[in-house]
This record gives structure tokens, C-alpha cells and sequence, in this order.
């Protein structure tokens, strides 16, 4: 069966997202740097920019690069919440950069929304076990990935279902904004170190169910 991951950077402090980050009011709080400086381990990797951005040749490569390639090459679905998707909309390019079916936790009623390059964003009214169900379908032998934000992600870990966590530890501090663990249900889930990888901006962790 397809394994349930969650794959995320995370600030030093512990927060996924700064304080205020919302498109409507990019100069709050410098929340753009912050952000900046919190993905800057993934930004210029190769892949990432010819294949999930659609940039011109470059970027590095390297040890981080492979990681990018490989954790990408795993996706057959993704999930994410109504806050990601919003703030994505007016920001991805037209060719969203995920290339799979993504799946939307919303109240909000809504078409499937088709981009170029193979990914349709569906919007599931029922709840995190219906999304997780129709992303096991689409993904077939692929991984799934719970792709944020903390409120998602902390759902899908209260439900058990969470085989791994993959964070990005970039040594920033956001001093405030949206933590990924914060609502957790006791006894909480329980993991094991499964590798830790030292990049020049963030170092790599990753974790798998015991």
C-alpha cells in the first residue's frame, strides 16, 4: 500500500508559516523574507526550478538536489488545506507545480479546477478520511503527500494515518505565525529517527512511524 508522508521546511522556532502570511498584505511583518530565508535550501536546487518551476536550465545540484528528485518522484496525490490552496491560486504559476491530483480540504463548494501539466485540484466536502481515501485511489502504487498546512497536517496525525515526516530544518526564527505542532491529540503519534542529513541551509530530517 502507499505510504502517507508529510514533507515540510520548518523554522527553528517551529513554525511552518510566519506571522500575517497572506498575499493580500505582502509587507506585514516582512513575512516575504522570512519566507524566503525558510525555503532558501530548496529555491535554486535544479529540480526544483526546471521541473516544479518551469524555469530556465540551472541551479545546483548535488545531495539536496537528489533529495528534491527523489521525495518529488514518490508523489502520486497530494492534500492540502483551504489557507495553501487560497494563498497558491494567486501565487503558482499557471502550471501548478505539483503535476499530481491535489486534493482541497474546503466547506466550499467547487468544480475540479484542471492546470497544465497534469495537476487537478479536487475540493473534498467530507472530511480528511474522504480525501485520504480518494488520494489512495488516484496515487495507485505512488506516496501520498499531506502537503500542509499545519492544521492538515496536525488532522492526518491525530487520525494515525501518518507513515512519515520529512522536515527541512532551516536555522531561521519566525518568532511568531503558524506552528506544526500545536493541536495535537494524547497520547500523541509515535516515530522513530530514520535519517538526518546536513545541507548548507537547512538540515534533513526525517522520521517513520514505529
Amino acid at each position: 500500500m502507499s505510504k502517507v508522508f508529510v514533507n515540510i521546511a520548518l523554522s527553528l522556532d517551529g513554525y511552518m508559516a510566519p506571522e500575517g502570511m497572506t498575499m493580500e498584505n505582502p509587507a506585514y511583518k516582512n513575512w516575504g523574507a522570512k519566507w524566503g530565508a525558510l525555503m532558501a535550501w530548496l529555491i535554486n536546487q535544479q529540480y526544483f526550478r526546471e521541473n516544479l518551476l518551469k524555469l530556465e536550465s540551472g541551479g545546483e545540484t548535488g545531495p539536496v538536489n537528489d533529495l528534491v528528485r527523489r521525495t518529488t518522484e514518490r508523489i502520486g496525490a497530494n492534500i492540502m488545506g483551504k489557507r495553501m490552496f487560497d494563498q497558491g491560486e494567486r501565487a503558482w504559476p499557471e502550471e501548478a507545480p505539483f503535476h499530481t491530483p491535489v486534493y482541497v480540504l474546503t466547506n466550499e463548494k467547487r468544480e475540479p479546477w484542471m492546470r497544465p501539466g497534469g495537476t487537478t485540484f479536487y475540493f473534498v466536502n467530507e472530511g480528511p478520511e474522504r480525501a485520504l481515501e480518494l488520494a489512495r485511489e488516484s496515487a495507485g502504487s505512488r506516496d501520498i503527500r499531506v502537503a500542509g498546512g499545519p492544521d492538515v497536517i496536525q488532522q492526518y496525525l491525530n487520525l494515525g494515518v501518518v507513515d512519515e515526516l520529512e522536515i527541512a530544518l532551516a536555522p531561521v526564527f519566525f518568532g511568531g505565525g503558524r506552528r506544526l505542532f500545536e493541536n495535537l491529540s494524547e497520547p500523541g503519534p509515535q516515530f522513530r529517527i530514520d535519517k538526518v542529513f546536513d545541507g548548507p541551509a537547512a538540515t534533513h530530517l526525517r522520521y517513520v512511524r514505529q
